[in-house]
């Protein structure tokens, strides 16, 4: 499996999503108290990391476990971009 397979399964997985979504949500429920980009950097980093540790590099064990929660950071990172630009189109446009 080559890096750009990974990355594009990574952007794919519907749980990693999931998580990233609910970070995104809980974020913004606490941004009073802890911030907004301290808290989405570590849930980040824990996600990519979380996930490959859990269950298993499967087809990448050829590439190692760094090498995919670093791809992993890249996919969460991707996937925070894009569910942060909505959720700014939406409160721009909700009004």
């Amino acid at each position: 499996m080559t890096l750009t397979d990974l990355l594009t399964s990574q952007l794919s997985d519907l749980f990693r999503i999931g998580l990233l979504i609910a970070l995104i949500y809980t974020t913004f429920q606490q941004r009073g108290q802890t911030g907004i980009w301290l808290p989405l950097a570590a849930g980040a980093v824990f996600v990519a990391v979380i996930l490959p540790a859990t269950m298993g590099l499967g087809v990448a064990e050829d590439l190692g476990f760094w090498r995919v929660v670093l791809v992993g950071l890249v996919a969460n990172a991707i996937i925070l971009a894009i569910a942060m630009a909505a959720w700014a189109a939406y409160l721009r446009f909700r009004k």
